[in-house]
């Protein structure tokens, strides 16, 4: 099967960091199922292991977390899908990515695939709608309010991937105020089109500009990214007893700050449940079947913004571009071998 690989990590701009490669087909065993890949997309995760975490000695690395596609074959004790069904999903660090024709993957990390969407705008969905909802829904807990704070919450880069669908599922799943950041005319416009209430800029203070709203003190601050550089306008506004969370990889975070406030700090990793094969691991799969509804009912839509097309390593490389750029909207999506 076609797929694209890399042997050595590190930048983007080497012949060998990513490459047309051919590997053979896997067999689905236990709970797996084999999917051809109709549609991929990529998330910051992809070029953070492409950089730093170098392939096995002798073998390929294969990227990529983001899938849709259709469902070819299935080991012998899974149950839930069968040939010919069109799934969505992201999988796991620990088995080869998706950057390839056909995929294995646990069926417990799989949803349906959204009726009314094509392949691609499907494939932008799945790891940002997971990370937003474990965040939002088992991390955070928006739905229970925090005594005294307003009822809102501040998405710090609403214009990303993640901040992009963590917009669009508070609003279909709450009554929580949104407040998104965003620093450019484009990305302003963007998360205004998605429906948050109020948008501010990340490049300038951001506690000043929340407090202007008149609105209180938020209850919530989701961070998605530069953790570091807002930490302390985040402590600065975010409500006593509020909840903080975030998703990014500061080198360090100094958190005493939030001590006086009693916050508490989450972490969110979608990739959690599938590494350690919590109990709970099938909650993926049903939450996406939950986003998969949310958008067949008009209450959610696709992030899809720039879509590349066959699936090869040169059309990769540009979408690891995009994203190393720091200027992605949305998700890049590659459709097609």
């Amino acid at each position: 099967m076609k797929a694209i690989g890399y042997r050595t990590a590190g930048a983007l701009d080497r012949d060998d960091a990513l490459v047309d490669i051919e590997l053979p087909c896997p067999v689905p065993e236990g709970r797996d199922i084999l999917v051809q890949v109709a549609a991929i997309s990529v998330n910051p995760v992809d070029t953070k292991i492409r950089k730093g975490v170098p392939a096995p000695e002798g073998e390929w690395k294969v990227l990529g977390w983001d899938v849709a596609g259709k469902v070819v074959d299935a080991g012998p004790q899974a149950s839930l899908f069968r040939p010919g069904d069109e799934v969505f999903y992201s999988g796991t660090l620990l088995r080869p990515g998706a950057n390839s024709e056909f995929h294995l993957v646990d069926e417990r990390l799989v949803g349906r695939k959204p009726q009314t969407l094509s392949n691609a705008e499907a494939a932008a969905l799945p790891l940002t709608a997971v990370t937003a909802w474990e965040m939002l829904f088992d991390r955070l807990d928006i739905r229970k309010s925090v005594p005294g704070a307003a009822n809102a919450i501040v998405i710090i880069g609403g214009a990303g991937g993640v901040g992009s669908i963590a917009i669009q599922l508070v609003r279909a799943l709450t009554d929580v105020t949104v407040i998104a950041t965003a620093s450019r005319p484009e990305t302003r416009a963007w998360v205004k089109e998605l429906r948050a209430h109020h948008v501010i800029d990340h490049s300038k203070p951001i506690a000043e500009q929340v407090a202007a709203l008149n609105i209180g003190s938020p209850a919530f601050v989701f961070s998605t990214t530069e953790t570091h550089r807002h930490l302390g306008e985040i402590i600065e506004l975010i409500a006593p007893q509020g909840r903080f969370g975030l998703i990014d990889d500061p080198a360090s975070l100094d958190v005493i700050g939030f001590k006086r406030k009693a916050v508490s700090i989450h972490w969110e990793l979608m990739f959690t449940r599938s590494i350690y094969q919590t109990p709970d691991m099938d909650e993926q799969g049903k939450l996406l079947n939950e986003v998969s509804r949310l958008v067949d009912e008009g209450n959610v839509r696709t992030t899809i913004t720039e879509t590349f097309s066959p699936i090869n390593a040169a059309n990769l490389k540009k979408a690891h571009a995009i994203l190393e750029s720091g200027k992605a909207k949305g998700k890049v999506v590659l459709e097609g071998f």
